[in-house]
């Protein structure tokens, strides 16, 4: 398979570093990428992807654009508010274990639907059906222990959220053996919808 690889291409603190550059410059409207066809094509026989980047569905929120990253350079993997499943966590796996990225970053971001309706559910005690009401379920832990009664209540359990998913991400066995030995960072991070900048939590 085209581009498949066991050696991760960047450290990851060298990953992380692309990303947080590359934030800056959009912060900073100077992006050195964009959607140009011609990228697209040069990357059309293999990748090297330094990070895989997990986020929510937000149509607010291109991940890519967001990092200012070229082609090639990030995965993506995106849910409602990020939710761990099976399939985003074989996605991360397979990124991590065939194509070698050294970094897994979960990016939350301000007033999110998804963890909003989530803590309106905690609340209400009114659990949605459907498939909406395994996202609330998924999330419902990370609201535990904030104040429901906190005007930032939302807010507050995003950054949880947040924190938990990078816990859950540090405590998979698939990737236990690349972050012990060092190949392998998994952080967290937080997009904030009105400035564009994205805090990178510890």
């Amino acid at each position: 398979m085209a581009g498949i690889h066991t050696v991760p291409a960047l450290t990851p603190a060298t990953a992380l570093g692309e990303l947080i550059t590359g934030n800056k410059r959009f912060v900073y409207g100077k992006p050195h990428y964009g959607h140009n066809v011609t990228q697209a094509a040069a990357t059309a026989g293999g990748q090297q992807p330094h990070s895989v980047v997990l986020g929510c569905i937000d149509s607010r929120v291109p991940l890519e654009a967001v990092f200012d990253q070229p082609f090639g350079a990030i995965c993506v993997a995106r849910s409602g508010a990020h939710v761990l499943d099976r399939s985003v966590l074989g996605s991360v796996e397979f990124a991590v274990d065939a194509l070698g990225v050294s970094l897994a970053l979960v990016v939350g971001h301000k007033r999110c639907g998804a963890v909003t309706a989530t803590v309106g559910a905690v609340r209400s005690g009114d659990r949605p059906g459907g498939d909406v009401g395994y996202l609330v379920d998924e999330i419902a832990p990370a609201v535990d222990g904030v104040d429901l009664d906190d005007p930032g209540a939302a807010e507050l359990a995003i950054r949880a959220h947040v924190i938990r998913t990078v816990e859950r991400l540090r405590e998979n066995e698939g990737l236990a053996a690349g972050i012990a030995e060092g190949r392998l960072k998994v952080a967290g991070a937080i997009y904030d919808l009105d400035s564009g900048w994205v805090e990178f939590l510890d």
